[in-house]
């Protein structure tokens, strides 16, 4: 149970900082790069919860 929770969380957060990241002042490839870099240590996070690494 401790495992489905700590990956909601994790999802629930990867969501909110791409949410933010929309919100700062930069230009579409600064956001881009940064939405990127997100989403592959989110990817990372979820599969360290998961014992894949």
């Amino acid at each position: 149970m401790s495992l489905l929770i700590s990956l909601l969380i994790t999802v629930l957060v990867i969501f909110l900082v791409l949410y933010l990241v929309q919100m700062l002042p930069l230009d579409g490839r600064a956001k881009q790069i940064v939405q990127v870099i997100v989403v592959v240590i989110g990817i990372i996070s979820l599969l360290r919860y998961l014992a894949v690494f």
